[in-house]
């Protein structure tokens, strides 16, 4: 019985530690198995983080993209629009390559906003847009093969035309010489034959005397010659001659201001003299001629201080406002029609007192404070002898003076009150109506 005990417990023994060993195995793999799962999933965390860094990095680059071809569509655009405003002399309707360009500038639009909105743009969004800007390359190489086109045609237009129109000329040409040959070749012989007979008569005999040739006056034959101080003399008396014709004849009769004038430029041009005494006497009875405002000292006396003025005063008495207006009016008038007349028989190249000093003087006159009545008056007379003049010499700088007159120096005029009260007449009415007519032809 003990024998069969003890081999009973050996036998238990022999298969119990197996078993212990068996379970101490199975319990090591766990471990390990367990250990080879977390590795496991942290190596697939990885591998997830790695995926989702490339796909956002490939999305970035994908919206980097889009908006490349956005950018370049609406350079496009704009490119588009440029040509289609500067093609207008082709007579060519280029509305539609705008329109579709603006169609495809809004899809890149939608595709961007939408790619946004959902996080990163998809190839197919990218591969829309290239798509998109391909058409938008086309469409522009496209409008500018038709406007090159139109322009070679409108090139070519041009140059016929201008063929045409030579050959018509050349035509023109032939017929006036084989009609008119002796009218065409004394051109310059015409127009100084237009000149009145009676003006060219004066002319030679002022002209001749201040040579020095002798002249019968009241019986008596007279010459410059006969006393040292004649010539001096002469073209004193002269000159003063001329101003008064401008104060008392051209103030009653504007038109005589330019044969007046026609006479007096061809003796300042032969007797520069005469000239320089006609601007003494003139600036001396008109300062405004200059232009120049005697300004008030405290200690002249009134009288003397209107004489200054131009007025004329008898025992104290100053004359009237309109005649001095009307005297002021004639010696401008007489200028201003001087110094755009030559005399046709000069033998000088350019006017002795020429349209410059007319500019000269406008200018001057605006940098100047007005004298209500006189300025108004004497600007109205100038312009409406020597604007035309002036107009044609100096073109758009002569209209940007006729705007600064109108704008800027007209309103100044109303600063005097009591003088527009009582001189109503000769204030703003005259020169401004001439500025508006004269500025709504322009327009």
């Amino acid at each position: 019985t003990s024998a069969l005990i003890c081999v009973s417990i050996f036998l238990l023994n022999s298969r119990v530690e197996p078993l212990r060993n068996w379970n101490k195995g199975t319990e090591h793999c766990s471990s390990h198995l367990q250990l080879l799962s977390l590795r496991l999933r942290e190596a697939e965390q990885q591998r997830q983080q790695e995926l989702e860094r490339v796909r956002q990095e490939e999305g970035r680059e994908r919206m980097r993209r889009l908006c490349s071809l956005q950018q370049e569509a609406l350079q496009l655009i704009q490119q588009i629009e440029v040509d289609y405003k500067q093609q207008g002399s082709l007579r060519l309707d280029l509305s539609a390559y705008s329109d579709r360009g603006n169609q495809i500038c809004g899809i890149l639009s939608n595709i961007v906003r939408s790619s946004s909105e959902s996080g990163f743009p998809s190839q197919e969004d990218v591969s829309m847009g290239e798509r998109s800007l391909q058409e938008m390359r086309a469409l522009v190489s496209s409008m500018q093969r038709e406007a090159a086109a139109a322009e070679e045609k409108r090139k070519a237009e041009e140059a016929a035309a201008a063929k045409v129109k030579q050959r018509q000329a050349e035509m023109q040409q032939q017929q006036d010489k084989a009609q008119t040959p002796v009218q065409m070749q004394d051109k310059g012989q015409a127009r100084k034959e237009g000149i009145p007979s009676l003006l060219r008569e004066i002319f030679e005999k002022l002209n001749s005397f201040l040579l020095g040739k002798q002249m019968t006056s009241s019986g008596q034959k007279v010459s410059v010659t006969q006393h040292p101080q004649g010539m001096e003399f002469a073209c004193y008396r002269l000159a003063e001659k001329f101003v008064k014709q401008g104060e008392e004849e051209v103030a009653s009769h504007h038109k005589a201001a330019f044969h007046i004038a026609a006479v007096a430029s061809g003796i300042w041009e032969a007797h520069p003299r005469v000239g320089e005494l006609f601007l003494a006497h003139l600036h001396k009875k008109c300062p405004y001629a200059v232009p120049f405002y005697p300004a008030y000292k405290e200690g002249t006396p009134f009288e003397e201080y209107q004489r200054l003025l131009g007025y004329r005063v008898e025992d104290s008495v100053a004359e009237q406002q309109d005649i001095f207006l009307k005297r002021m009016s004639g010696m401008i008038r007489l200028y201003a029609a001087i110094i755009q007349i030559r005399w046709p028989f000069g033998t000088q190249q350019s006017h002795p007192h020429g349209l410059n000093h007319g500019w000269t003087w406008m200018a001057q006159t605006l940098n100047m404070e007005p004298l209500v009545d006189v300025t108004a008056t004497l600007l109205f007379d100038f312009l409406e002898v020597c604007g035309n003049a002036l107009l044609k010499q100096y073109q758009g700088q002569f209209w940007k003076m006729l705007r600064l007159l109108k704008d800027e120096y007209l309103p100044r005029f109303a600063v005097t009150q009591c003088c527009l009260m009582l001189y109503p007449g000769h204030c703003t009415g005259k020169v401004g109506s001439v500025l508006k007519q004269t500025l709504g032809a322009k327009k």
